[in-house]
């Protein structure tokens, strides 16, 4: 019987070609319009990056595993660390849908339930404001915003 792995998928048709897409998470300078706040380099495969949201003051390093020109991003983020792939699919239409998946969770029991939430939540903001920021050029500030200061 294979192993069942938690898993957790966001997705969004983004109305735009792929490559501009899929250049959206490749370079930082884009990025940072609609998840991070700052990326210490554009993303290539091999390599290592920091992302960081400085409202939070909090940063992860992202290892970098695979790239497949305007179809996947696989990386490795965070501590403990957990594999999320982008995934991005022509429709032929000069859109683009966009799925990211995260898995490798190590947490167990009501550990798990909170991080497999906070991270639909947050892959969720992720694809929300790529669709904002690409279709209509407006960054609407999703992530500062999640968790303001009470």
């Amino acid at each position: 019987m294979a192993k069942q792995t938690p898993e957790v998928t966001a997705q969004m048709r983004i109305r735009k070609p792929v490559s501009i897409v899929f250049d959206a998470f490749i370079d930082p300078e884009k990025t940072k319009h609609f998840w991070f706040t700052k990326g210490s380099d554009k993303l290539a495969a091999g390599k290592t990056v920091t992302w960081e949201w400085e409202m939070y003051q909090v940063s992860t390093p992202a290892v970098v595993k695979e790239i497949i020109p305007n179809k996947k991003i696989a990386v490795d983020w965070g501590e403990p660390a957990t594999a999320v792939d982008f995934e991005f699919e022509d429709l032929g239409d000069g859109t683009t849908y966009v799925s990211i998946s995260n898995y490798g969770f190590t947490e167990k029991g009501d550990d798990l339930i909170r991080k497999i939430n906070d991270s639909t939540g947050g892959f969720t903001t992720v694809v929300d404001g790529l669709k904002a920021y690409l279709e209509h050029n407006i960054n609407l500030g999703l992530v500062a915003d999640k968790f303001p200061k009470r």
